[in-house]
């Protein structure tokens, strides 16, 4: 189990308005995602959106995620904890080395075929996070 150990999350209140903000953020990455027919688009968007999406049900728990070495595994982690879905973690993990590999050296190079199952993913995620 992921805990809100004090080096990674930060105690925190949120309003029902940022939370709100936080997940139409995720919704808004998803619907672009889905529309687009640029490879590197939906990547950086459904990566994006699986991200924010952690950030709203962690900050839902009364925490944020602190910026440094590590925090988007804390984020995928949480996210995979809290939907009770071990797929998240592993899937999230490929995606953030992925994006990785094309920020620190030099390119993107992501299969049609791993698009689709990023995105399907991510949309599944959604939909769990907005109906707890």
């Amino acid at each position: 189990m992921t805990n809100f150990d004090n080096q990674s999350f930060q105690k925190t209140k949120f309003s029902k308005e940022q939370l709100e903000n936080h997940l139409n953020s995720a919704k808004r990455d998803v619907e672009i995602a889905d529309k687009s027919d640029i490879p590197e688009v939906v990547f950086k968007f459904s990566y994006d959106a699986l991200l924010k999406i952690g950030i709203y049900l962690i900050a839902k728990e009364g925490y944020k995620v602190k910026s440094g070495f590590g925090h988007h595994i804390k984020i995928l982690e949480k996210l995979a904890e809290t939907l009770k879905d071990e797929n998240i973690a592993i899937l999230g993990n490929k995606m953030r080395q992925d994006r990785n590999v094309g920020l620190y050296a030099g390119g993107l190079s992501v299969s049609q075929k791993e698009n689709e199952e990023y995105l399907k993913l991510t949309k599944s995620v959604l939909a769990k996070a907005k109906n707890l």
